[in-house]
């Protein structure tokens, strides 16, 4: 049997572009990397009633079994407080140091530290709440580009415990937006704070990039 699983950024049913996910199979013995088209597709072969889970950034977007279509939506108000916590590899405990200058940004009412330029403290303290908030304090305000450009750093780093270089982003977001979109200009133009490596990886909950300070 053949199974279409159609992945829609939001409510509004915008397709989820060359978004990298983590296929587990056979009761998680198997895992598969695999990526939507560019409709927001993928096409999975198996038995009627296989069991199986859809990950992104090692966030459960699925689980239960193979169905002839499926539509899953990544940034839904009922899964928006499933996706949160820190990717694989970070951990759940404080990134502080003892001179370090705490700020804050309120999410839901509560206070989620971060040091002075807007890193988050505990990442597993991540939500697309805080990623909100923070925008919002930085003057930002987050787009469908925004948030495929926030999760495909989350995936990036939970498949290589590494934060990603501008060199991948571009690689990457040129397959998927094109050339004139898929570029360094634009990357830095949609993220004027920093640039994505630094804006971008303070909105997905990542830690500095190497040599940062």
């Amino acid at each position: 049997m053949s199974t279409t699983i159609r992945v829609l950024l939001d409510n509004a049913g915008r397709p989820a572009r060359r978004l990298p996910l983590t296929l587990t199979r056979e009761g998680g013995f198997m895992e598969i990397a695999v990526q939507t088209d560019e409709n927001g597709e993928i096409c999975i072969n198996g038995e009627p009633g296989e069991q199986i889970e859809l990950l992104n950034a090692g966030r459960c977007l699925y689980r239960g079994p193979l169905e002839p279509q499926l539509t899953l939506t990544l940034l839904s108000d009922a899964q928006a407080g499933q996706r949160q916590g820190a990717p694989s590899g970070i951990g759940g405990g404080s990134i502080a140091y003892p001179s370090m200058q705490i700020d804050y940004v309120m999410v839901d009412g509560r206070r989620i530290e971060t040091d002075s330029e807007g890193y988050i403290v505990r990442p597993d303290e991540w939500s697309e709440g805080f990623a909100r908030a923070l925008a919002e304090k930085e003057g930002l305000e987050l787009t469908e580009e925004h948030w495929e450009v926030i999760y495909f750093l989350r995936d990036f780093y939970n498949q290589k415990h590494v934060q990603c270089t501008v060199r991948d982003m571009i690689k990457h977001f040129r397959k998927v937006w094109g050339r004139d979109k898929g570029s360094n200009r634009y990357l830095h133009q949609i993220f004027p704070n920093g640039g994505p490596q630094k804006q971008g990886n303070r909105l997905a909950g990542l830690l500095r990039t190497k040599g940062e300070h």
